[in-house]
């Protein structure tokens, strides 16, 4: 049974990334839906269910799963999400993505609940660049007490997740090591390869030239065993750069199965064309249709790219 989650490319499924809700209360330039690029907002009553969510849990932590990551949209807007997370069973890792807006009031009970650690949207140190790149007015400062609160909640080590964008906000790069240093190694900082979803190629950085000054800064690097992914230590913090774009690598190491809000099994962030519903499918039906899934997973960026 241990091969069932190894797909044709040898690669074993270790992870699940769960989306939650299509629905935000912001509006990011830069935002790629988890790469459904036909999604509109799902009717509440049609999101994925607490039901579904451990039927496909315990399915995969049978088969060695051990992560599991949920994102949205705003994964915060789903009221039921303390019920959700106590319904896992026992897994090494749960994490969750979030901008971080809702977070300071509800960072103690996801705690309680069973979240290990959050990775937490935030392009920017300025009010009002964020509200440019967020497209909304007034949130800024609540993403910031979400950290604290997050922080204070034991929901660490914390990743901020910072998009570059040429032009607004990669000039701040040495502003966001200075913040999350003051968090004394609760925080992480990932400096994020912009994907080009939303027609922004105007706003794509030179990564080769940040991946370069890092570099120059750095007292000493590590590298991450999964996606080769550098953590640069700079001034007692850490630092780290996702280059998820034309990434043989990337690819290659590739350990998740993605679950739309819908309830449908995704293989790729990048694809959307072989979704799989699971809604209303018993434990068995789940389990059969998720290796049949993961037989169909193959790397998007190949040898070639």
């Amino acid at each position: 049974m241990g091969s069932d989650f190894i797909d044709k490319y040898g690669r074993k499924v270790k992870s699940l990334r769960i989306s939650l809700t299509n629905r935000c209360n912001l509006n990011c330039i830069y935002c790629h839906g988890e790469g459904d690029t036909n999604h509109t907002n799902t009717n509440i009553k049609d999101e994925i269910t607490p039901e579904t969510i451990r039927v496909l849990t315990d399915v995969a932590v049978k088969h060695g799963v051990d992560k599991v990551k949920f994102s949205g949209g705003e994964p915060l807007l789903r009221r039921d999400l303390p019920e959700i997370l106590t319904e896992l069973p026992p897994l090494k890792d749960v994490s969750l993505t979030t901008n971080g807006t809702l977070l300071a009031t509800l960072a103690d009970n996801l705690a309680d609940s069973g979240l290990d650690r959050v990775n937490i949207s935030l392009d920017t140190l300025h009010p009002l660049i964020y509200d440019q790149i967020t497209q909304t007015t007034g949130y800024h400062n609540k993403v910031l007490n979400g950290i604290h609160a997050a922080v204070c909640a034991g929901l660490t080590p914390i990743k901020i997740n910072m998009v570059l964008l040429s032009g607004i906000n990669d000039n701040e790069i040495a502003e966001m090591i200075a913040f999350v240093k003051c968090y004394s190694g609760c925080v992480i900082l990932q400096l994020i390869e912009l994907m080009d979803f939303q027609n922004t190629s105007s706003y794509k950085v030179n990564i080769d030239r940040i991946q370069r000054e890092l570099e120059r800064q750095a007292s000493h690097t590590k590298v991450r065993i999964m996606h080769r992914r550098k953590k640069y230590y700079i001034n007692g913090a850490e630092v780290e750069l996702v280059r998820p774009v034309d990434n043989t690598e990337f690819c290659q190491n590739c350990n998740r199965l993605r679950v739309t809000p819908e309830s449908k099994l995704k293989t790729c962030l990048l694809r959307d064309d072989d979704l799989v519903d699971i809604t209303n499918k018993t434990p068995l039906e789940v389990e059969q249709l998720m290796i049949q899934t993961i037989q169909k997973r193959e790397p998007y960026c190949k040898r070639s790219c």
